[in-house]
């Protein structure tokens, strides 16, 4: 598999074998281990888990590797800090580190993004998303890659204000609210703006808008004051000719058509958002990347491995677009066994 065999996917272009991607599989450092044979783990030098992770990229044949290039902390230091619970192996992502800017809801309403947050000038801007392009093409070379924007619109204003004082401000005055949700879209405008300008054919936009149960307000408040503004953000983007892929975590099902309208040519989703909806209704005009329930993967057997993955193929290898995946990571803790017989049946099933 290989670059040509992504974007051909992409461009909705059949070809021989399902394309793939994972997530945090290549940070699994004990699975890394297994499918490289090179010693690696939380404790190597980072020059060393780069080399282990690259080479894991290409024995397991990713054709497109997820990431993004404008995050939190291009905000800059106006933010709320939460924490971080253990994921990665030896916790070594662990943070108590949680303390906010804001001191009141009333705060949170009264801010103005393109006062408060940092600026750029277009040509840094490109820069940033230029040198994140040409590291993600040099570190794997036989990968789609993308630059992109990580704090959207919810996902900027969870990182801006945390979820206390986010449901608190949004519960108070939802109308308040939303225009502070307005005015945070024409800050990250500009990120938008110059991604359009960037090489890369594929740009990733990401805006963790649902928990896993659904929506987290009321559905009308997201088509007043998120959608109208994605829409705007991704403008530019179509008109530049890029391939355009959605990503949120949860549930975001009730909102795909919402999503759709915006302007996307993908989406990627966690396994409670129904694939199967996707490729009934838009299988045919955009690529789709999932949805395997990592769950599965950390405490099920052969049998119940292979399942998930016949369903997921079921779904959506019909069509040109989809891209395995395990939807919701592959964390360190999961069974290097498992992980290997899921690559097995994936690499089984997934021939047409």
């Amino acid at each position: 598999m290989s670059y040509e065999h992504g974007m051909a996917a992409l461009n909705l272009e059949m070809t021989d074998c399902v394309p793939r991607t994972e997530y945090s599989a290549h940070q699994h450092w004990d699975l890394v281990q297994a499918v490289t044979g090179i010693e690696v783990s939380y404790e190597s030098t980072p020059e060393i888990q780069t080399q282990a992770s690259a080479a894991f990229l290409k024995a397991w044949d990713y054709d497109y590797m997820w990431s993004t290039t404008i995050h939190g902390g291009h905000l800059g230091e106006t933010r709320t800090t939460m924490g971080h619970a253990v994921y990665a192996q030896g916790g070594v992502d662990f943070s108590d580190d949680i303390g906010s800017f804001f001191d009141s809801p009333e705060e949170v309403l009264a801010f103005d993004p393109l006062e408060k947050l940092l600026r750029y000038s277009d040509e840094e801007i490109l820069a940033l998303y230029e040198n994140s392009y040409t590291n993600q093409c040099e570190t794997w070379p036989d990968c789609v890659n993308s630059p992109g924007v990580y704090v959207t619109m919810v996902s900027g204003l969870i990182d801006l204000f945390g979820w206390d004082l986010l449901l608190t401000a949004m519960g108070m005055d939802p109308v308040a609210f939303g225009e502070l949700a307005n005015r945070y879209s024409r800050y990250i405008q500009q990120f938008f703006d110059v991604l359009a300008e960037s090489r890369s054919p594929v740009v990733m936009i990401h805006d963790d808008i649902v928990w896993t149960s659904g929506a987290i307000c009321r559905p009308d408040w997201y088509r007043q004051y998120v959608f109208p503004n994605i829409k705007r953000q991704v403008a530019p983007l179509r008109e530049a000719g890029k391939i355009i892929l959605f990503t949120s975590d949860g549930n975001y099902t009730e909102f795909i058509d919402d999503i759709a309208d915006c302007g996307v040519s993908g989406f990627v989703m966690e396994p409670t958002t129904d694939m199967q909806y996707i490729a009934d209704k838009y299988g045919k005009t955009h690529s789709f990347v999932g949805n395997a329930d990592t769950r599965i993967l950390l405490s099920g057997t052969k049998d119940e491995v292979r399942a998930e993955v016949q369903r997921c193929m079921d779904i959506g290898k019909q069509y040109p677009g989809f891209f395995m995946a395990v939807g919701n990571q592959i964390p360190s803790n999961t069974p290097v066994e498992n992980a290997l017989y899921y690559d097995e049946v994936y690499r089984e099933l997934g021939q047409r």
